[in-house]
């Protein structure tokens, strides 16, 4: 299972479950780790099939609306 990483400038719980809920709606995305004091999000995916570019498009959507520093690591 694929595995993409992201550095986002998540700073409370909330945060880190707009992440989760917002990448949890992708299809293939089978699990989303975030990890609030590291400031980083993993993304387990089903396969190849799920592009890290349209997650971080997606994740750049929520950025744009709360601040947030959000990119591939």
């Amino acid at each position: 299972m694929p595995e993409v990483k992201f550095n986002v400038g998540m700073t409370c719980e909330g945060c880190a479950s707009a992440v989760k809920r917002i990448l949890g709606k992708i299809d293939g995305v089978t699990d989303v780790q975030t990890n609030v004091e590291a400031k980083t999000v993993v993304v387990v995916t089903a396969d190849d099939s799920v592009s890290p570019q349209g997650m971080l498009e997606k994740l750049q959507k929520w950025s744009a609306a709360s601040g947030k520093s959000v990119e591939l690591a």
